[in-house]
């Protein structure tokens, strides 16, 4: 009779056997497993719907409705080395004749010389149709802006949940409006951007437009399309942008942009006035 210990060590060794035996086996079965990631999105065509299931068209008058914008406040640079402290005042977001003005002013408030804005909106989606029409300021050091971020950073600090601007100009480049697309792979300086001369740009109102899909964020002035952006599959490295999204609004002043040139004090105060803005939903969601 063989012992405990005996037994314990015939099991082990009986055992190692078998493993090395399937081990071989499997190696020797000339089977090669790969792994096929899944397929990119499809343009399925989709469309918008026509009535906007979100809408501010500024008919009241005095203070942005506090029902459909908030604010964000103060200076510090915002990760820009912006010079503007941004306020929720009357002087600098106010709402007559049907027409939101966003304003810029010379006025050391916070440690800063210059007061602003920066409105945002209390309403999210993902994917939809994004609408503003908007006369953009002027002047050297100028930076507005018309933008959209994630609700909850689902994928990590910016850029990983990604930034898409519906609108950009910079002062000292005036009529050369941006469309962008920023995450982590695309960021930045390297962020991915279509560029149009809008000759009027601060002296006409001009509907800035995003079509949003799980497919591709497309971008068009005056319904020109300049910016296509298409989800390659590779996740959220590349395509953040499958969570909620707000929209932004301001006026930035100087910064690693705005500022390359510096600032022309005698341009200030200038203004972004704003028309509308609409949010339509998307139809047919699904792949």
């Amino acid at each position: 009779m063989l012992g405990f210990k005996t037994k314990s060590l015939l099991v082990v060794i009986l055992l190692s056997t078998s493993i090395i035996s399937c081990s071989k086996s499997s190696q020797n079965s000339g089977k090669s497993y790969v792994y096929t990631p899944p397929p990119a999105p499809v343009d399925s065509n989709w469309s918008f719907e026509t009535t906007p299931v979100w809408v501010d068209e500024f008919t009241n008058t005095g203070t942005p409705d506090p029902t459909k914008w908030t604010y964000d406040l103060g200076g510090g640079g915002w990760g820009n080395g912006e010079s503007e402290f941004y306020t929720d005042s009357l002087g600098n977001a106010s709402v007559a004749n049907d027409v939101l003005t966003i304003t810029a002013k010379k006025q050391s408030v916070g440690g800063e010389a210059f007061t602003s804005s920066r409105m945002i909106s209390k309403f999210s989606m993902t994917y939809g149709r994004i609408e503003v029409k908007a006369m953009l300021p002027s002047g050297r050091g100028t930076w507005p802006a018309i933008w959209m971020l994630p609700d909850t950073y689902a994928y990590g600090a910016w850029p990983a949940s990604g930034e898409v601007d519906i609108m950009e100009m910079v002062g000292y480049d005036p009529n050369n409006v941006h469309f962008s697309a920023h995450n982590s792979t695309y960021f930045a300086g390297n962020a991915k951007t279509s560029t149009m001369n809008i000759p009027t740009a601060s002296t006409a109102y001009h509907l800035y437009r995003e079509d949003w899909t799980p497919y591709a964020i497309r971008g068009y002035y005056d319904d020109n399309l300049v910016f296509t952006y298409v989800n390659d599959g590779k996740g959220s490295s590349t395509w953040p942008y499958n969570q909620k999204f707000h929209l932004l609004m301001n006026i930035a002043v100087g910064g690693s942009w705005g500022g390359i040139d510096g600032i022309d004090t005698t341009a200030f105060p200038t203004s972004m006035k704003v028309d509308y803005v609409h949010f339509f939903n998307i139809i047919h969601k699904t792949q």
